[in-house]
């Protein structure tokens, strides 16, 4: 067809990493889950942005050709393996190819459990 499917940069503006909660087998959590549908792999830069801090810039991350990737945020990220603090922040996305990206949260708080996803493609 010809089509490619995605962009190139995106936004996600809520993060805020919630508590694991009491379940082991379900910690809370939040993530991005990355498709890249080209026959090629897409090298992506992550830029985090805080309330409180400057941004961190640079963060690296690739999705190989025609596979997903799901990134956890509360586990370390990127090649730098850059550890996110508490509180607010936002992430952006800027891959060299498009792909298609999206943003959920595992909330654990006070035994609710629910899963949230979003994006803004900018």
């Amino acid at each position: 067809m010809g089509t490619e499917l995605g962009y190139r940069r995106y936004l996600f503006v809520d993060g805020d990493l919630p508590g694991r909660g009491d379940d082991p087998a379900l910690p809370g959590h939040e993530a991005m889950m990355i498709t890249n549908c080209n026959r090629e792999d897409a090298h992506i830069l992550v830029t985090l942005y805080f309330s409180d801090r400057p941004p961190v810039r640079e963060l690296h991350l690739t999705a190989p050709a025609e596979r997903v990737i799901c990134v956890r945020m509360d586990e370390p990220v990127g090649e730098e393996r850059y550890e996110i603090p508490p509180g607010q922040y936002s992430v952006e996305l800027l891959s060299d190819r498009p792909v298609c990206a999206s943003y959920g949260r595992l909330d654990r708080r006070h035994n609710l459990g629910y899963y949230t996803t979003g994006y803004c493609a900018v």
